[in-house]
C-alpha cells in the first residue's frame, strides 16, 4: 500500500527469512504450538485432556482464522484471549482445555524466546558466511604489501590480507558471543501470574514433581534444553538486553570494516562491488560512491542505538512484572534483528566481490618506502665504514627535505637520489634500490594470516560449513 507507512527494514533491507521469523503468522502459529505442547504435557501427567482433543488442536495448528481473532479482539481488547477464542471455534471439542492453567505470558514470552533463538541462529549463519568470504580474501592477498596507517598517517607496511584478518578477528569475538547466547537460551516454561505456578499447584493437587515434569515436556517439544529456573510473570528483560548487546557488537564490527573500506575507496586501493548500470551520483556521473559500506554504517548506528532500549527496559521493571516493556520491546527487538540481518547481508555482498587495485597500492607503497628503508640504508652504510650518528643526522636532514618537496611542492619523493648523491654514504642508487623490495618490510604478515586462518578461523566456522552462503544479493 503506497499510502501507508512501511518500515524501510521490511521494504528495503532485511531478508525474507528474517522478515518471516518476525511475522504475525510465525508468532500466532507458535502460540498454537505452545498450547498443544501444554495440553500434551498435561495429558501425560494425568489431567483431563484427551488424545482426541490434542489431535483436533494439531489439525488446526497452522490454518489460523485471523478474521475471528481480530473481530474478537475489538470486543475484548486482549490479543491472547482473542486467539484462544478463535482457536476454540475451530476446535470445539478441545475448546475447554486450551490455555489450561496458563497466563498470557505463557504464549507471549515463550514465543518471543523461540523467535529470538531462531533469529540468533539465522544471524549466526549470516556471520559465518561473512567470515568465510573474508578468510578467502585474506588468504588470496596475504602476500600483497600495502601501506599501513596509524592515526590515518603512513606507518609501516602490512599486507592486504593481514588487514582483512583484523576485520575477521572482531567477527570471531562476535561469533563466540553469539554462540554463548544461543546455548544459554531457555524457555520461560509456564510460571503463572507472579512466577509461583500457583494455578498448576491447584490443577495438580499440589504435586510439585508433576509441575516440574510438565515444564520439561514443554521445553523438549519446543527444542530447548530446559526452562528458566525462576521468574516473575515474564522472563527477565535482561535476556532481551544481552541479545541486543550481541547484535550491537556485530554492528560495531561491521561499521569498523565499512569505515575502513570507505577510506580505502577514497585512496583508490580497494572498492566494494560496483554494478555495470549502477549510478554513483546524480550530479557527478564519474563517481563510484561506496554506498553499500555507507549503508552498513547507517544501519549499524541504528542497531547500536536500539540496543539501549531493552537495557533501559530491563533496568526499570517493577517487581514481578509491569507492562511498560511491551510496546518498546515489540519495536526494539524485532527491528534490531532485521537491521543486523541487513548489515550482514550487505557485508557478505561486499566481501564476496571486493575490487582491488594492486598498481595503486604499490605506487603508494613505493612513495613511502624510501622513508621506511632509511634504517636499512644506514646500516649498510655503517658496514662500509660510516659513522652511525653522523649518518643518522644526515638521513634525518635528507628525509625532512624530501618530505617538504612532497608536501609543499607536490613533487616526487627524491630521498633515494639525495642519499646516493651524498658521499658520506658511499652507495650508488642501484645499491640503495636493492633495499626497496616492499616484501622485506611486511614483517610476519603473511605467516600471521596463514596461522590465524589455520588455527582460529577455520576451526571456528568448520561446524557451520553446510550453512555457509557464498553470496548475497541486495534488495536495492
Amino acid at each position: 500500500m503506497r499510502n501507508t507507512y512501511e518500515s524501510p527494514l521490511s521494504g528495503r533491507y532485511a531478508s525474507k527469512e528474517m522478515l518471516e521469523l518476525f511475522s504475525p503468522d510465525v508468532k500466532f502459529k507458535t502460540w498454537r504450538k505452545l498450547w498443544i505442547a501444554l495440553a500434551r504435557a498435561e495429558m501425560k501427567l494425568g489431567l483431563p485432556v484427551t488424545q482426541e482433543q490434542i489431535d483436533e488442536l494439531e489439525r488446526n495448528r497452522d490454518n489460523i482464522n485471523y478474521e475471528d481473532a481480530e473481530k474478537r479482539e475489538k470486543e475484548v481488547r486482549h490479543d491472547v484471549m482473542s486467539h484462544v477464542y478463535a482457536y476454540g471455534l475451530q476446535c470445539p471439542n478441545a475448546k475447554g482445555i486450551i490455555h489450561l492453567g496458563a497466563t498470557s505470558c505463557y504464549v507471549g514470552d515463550n514465543t518471543d524466546l523461540i523467535i529470538m533463538r531462531d533469529a540468533l541462529k539465522l544471524i549466526r549463519q549470516r556471520l559465518v558466511s561473512v567470515i568465510s568470504a573474508l578468510a578467502k580474501f585474506a588468504d588470496a592477498y596475504k602476500d600483497m604489501p600495502t601501506l599501513g596507517f596509524t592515526h590515518y598517517q603512513p606507518a609501516q607496511l602490512t599486507t592486504v590480507g593481514k588487514r582483512a584478518t583484523l576485520w575477521i578477528n572482531e567477527l570471531l569475538y562476535d561469533l563466540s558471543e553469539l554462540e554463548f547466547r544461543i546455548d544459554a537460551m531457555r524457555l520461560l516454561g509456564s510460571k503463572g501470574t507472579t512466577g509461583t505456578q500457583a494455578s498448576f499447584m491447584e490443577l495438580f493437587d499440589g504435586d510439585e514433581e508433576k509441575i516440574k515434569k510438565m515444564e520439561e515436556y514443554i521445553a523438549e517439544e519446543l527444542g530447548f534444553d530446559g526452562v528458566i529456573p525462576v521468574s516473575g510473570q515474564t522472563y527477565s528483560r535482561k535476556i532481551d538486553s544481552v541479545a541486543l548487546a550481541t547484535l550491537s557488537g556485530i554492528a560495531q564490527s561491521a561499521c569498523k570494516f565499512a569505515t575502513d573500506l570507505r577510506l580505502l575507496s577514497n585512496l583508490k586501493e580497494m572498492e566494494e562491488p560496483f554494478e555495470k548500470k549502477q549510478i554513483g551520483s546524480s550530479a557527478m556521473p564519474y563517481k563510484r560512491n561506496p554506498m553499500r559500506s555507507e549503508r552498513i554504517c547507517a544501519l549499524s548506528k541504528f542497531v547500536i542505538a536500539t540496543a539501549q532500549n531493552p537495557a533501559l527496559t530491563a533496568a526499570t521493571q517493577w517487581f514481578e512484572r509491569t507492562l511498560d516493556d511491551s510496546a518498546n520491546k515489540r519495536l526494539a527487538v524485532s527491528e534490531a534483528f532485521l537491521a543486523t540481518d541487513a548489515i550482514l547481508s550487505i557485508y557478505l555482498n561486499i566481501a564476496s566481490g571486493f575490487v582491488v587495485y594492486p598498481k595503486v597500492i604499490r605506487r603508494r607503497v613505493m612513495e613511502e618506502l624510501p622513508f621506511m628503508a632509511s634504517e636499512n640504508i644506514m646500516m649498510d652504510a655503517v658496514k662500509r665504514g660510516g659513522d652511525r650518528q653522523e649518518l643518522h643526522e644526515l638521513i634525518r636532514t635528507h628525509s625532512l627535505a624530501a618530505g617538504k618537496r612532497v608536501k609543499e611542492d607536490g613533487e616526487a619523493n627524491d630521498l633515494i637520489d639525495r642519499i646516493a648523491a651524498d658521499p658520506a654514504f658511499g652507495m650508488t642508487k642501484e645499491e640503495i634500490v636493492k633495499n626497496l623490495d616492499p616484501k622485506n618490510y611486511t614483517g610476519r604478515s603473511a605467516s600471521q594470516v596463514t596461522e590465524f586462518l589455520r588455527d582460529f578461523v577455520y576451526p571456528a566456522i568448520e561446524k557451520y560449513s553446510a550453512e555457509i552462503e557464498t553470496e548475497a544479493e541486495l534488495k536495492v
